[in-house]
């Protein structure tokens, strides 16, 4: 099967995007699997090139059918939006956030005109692309505006540790107000239909509750049984294996033990706490981060999305530290629901 083309963004230039692209595009396995294509700068990859240090060279192409996909150079274009001289590593920059919208916009106006089979996004920083003035939460919610999509899922995994979720970018306060039957059911159909992306035919399907012990059957909340639960029944008899709802403090030991292959939780931090616990080791007396293992996942977009689960990390940029974990899975990630998709459209 030819390798698909994977666009990957390069994120804010004052964050370690550059580095953990320059560093993840050093493993020769991800030219077997694609042909990996950088949408970004040429002067701040430049840089990164110096200060990791690399024996990889750029190679500036127009168009994604000019790609080579060879090992030992980077396929890149170059949008030429911000200079070394105009930001500081490490500091919020609003030149910084409007160029790294320039490159998702760029990665998505290439995908949508199917150029490129997938995008795999680096860091960005919410407070310099506010600052640029595009009023966006993250890449998610960039992402369903400019594909124009209603119904959508933030997933985020570890190999084989998945979860989506029916709320992210929003206060507690706000997510407890959000869980609702047709969103929780909504996710439920997503977190289906994306296993089946990735080759699972019958996906198990386990559904968090929103308060503690799942409400205790009303003692602790009524959420569960006012809007989860209906969910939940109304899946069932669309033929999806849904289980719960289950308590959270129990649910994610049972999905690393393989009971289910994805978790649907209610709300941001209930699914990322226990995902980056599993997915990142710091190590105080090395002063390094020994795994940053983790992808977030744009579930519903007509296109695939993935990106590294972290930061820019601002206090390592430019320092030649970062770990490039994350975006290795992000790539390989994107490269299987790529060739998911291929083999399902020559089926069909």
């Amino acid at each position: 099967m030819e390798r698909p083309i994977i666009g990957i963004t390069m994120g804010d230039p004052a964050g370690i995007g550059a580095e953990i692209i320059i560093k993840a595009l050093g493993h020769e396995t991800i030219y077997r699997i694609a042909r990996p294509l950088v949408i970004g700068c040429k002067a701040v990859m430049k840089d990164a090139l110096s200060f990791i240090p690399s024996n990889l060279e750029l190679y500036e192409i127009e168009s994604p059918l000019d790609v080579r996909g060879q090992f030992g150079s980077i396929d890149l274009i170059d949008l030429g939006n911000i200079e070394l001289s105009d930001f500081q590593y490490g500091r919020v920059n609003a030149a910084c956030g409007k160029a790294s919208m320039e490159y998702i916009f760029k990665a998505i106006e290439l995908a949508m005109e199917k150029l490129i089979d997938a995008v795999v996004t680096g860091p960005i920083q919410k407070e310099a692309i506010n600052a640029a003035g595009y009023d966006y939460s993250g890449h998610t919610e960039i992402f369903a505006e400019k594909t124009k999509t209603k119904n959508y899922s933030m997933m985020i995994s570890d190999r084989e540790m998945r979860v989506m979720h029916v709320t992210t970018h929003v206060s507690l306060r706000r997510a407890c107000d959000l869980v609702k039957k047709e969103r929780v059911l909504a996710v439920i159909r997503l977190a289906s239909q994306a296993m089946k992306e990735l080759g699972i035919p019958e996906p198990r399907i386990a559904v968090a509750g929103l308060n503690p012990h799942a409400g205790e059957h009303g003692l602790f909340g009524d959420e569960e049984t006012r809007e989860i639960i209906p969910a939940i029944e109304q899946s069932k008899a669309e033929g999806i294996n849904a289980d719960g709802p289950i308590p959270a403090d129990t649910l994610f030991s049972k999905l690393r033990g393989k009971q289910y292959d994805v978790a649907v939780v209610m709300y941001h931090d209930q699914g990322h706490i226990p995902m980056k616990l599993t997915g990142f080791q710091y190590d105080q007396s090395k002063n390094k981060w020994l795994s940053m293992s983790g992808v977030n996942t744009t579930i519903g977009l007509p296109i695939i999305r993935t990106s590294v689960d972290h930061g820019v990390a601002y206090g390592k940029a430019g320092e030649g530290r970062a770990n490039e974990g994350s975006m290795v899975e992000a790539i390989e990630l994107a490269v299987q629901f790529a060739k998911t998709k291929l083999l399902k459209t020559r089926e069909e």
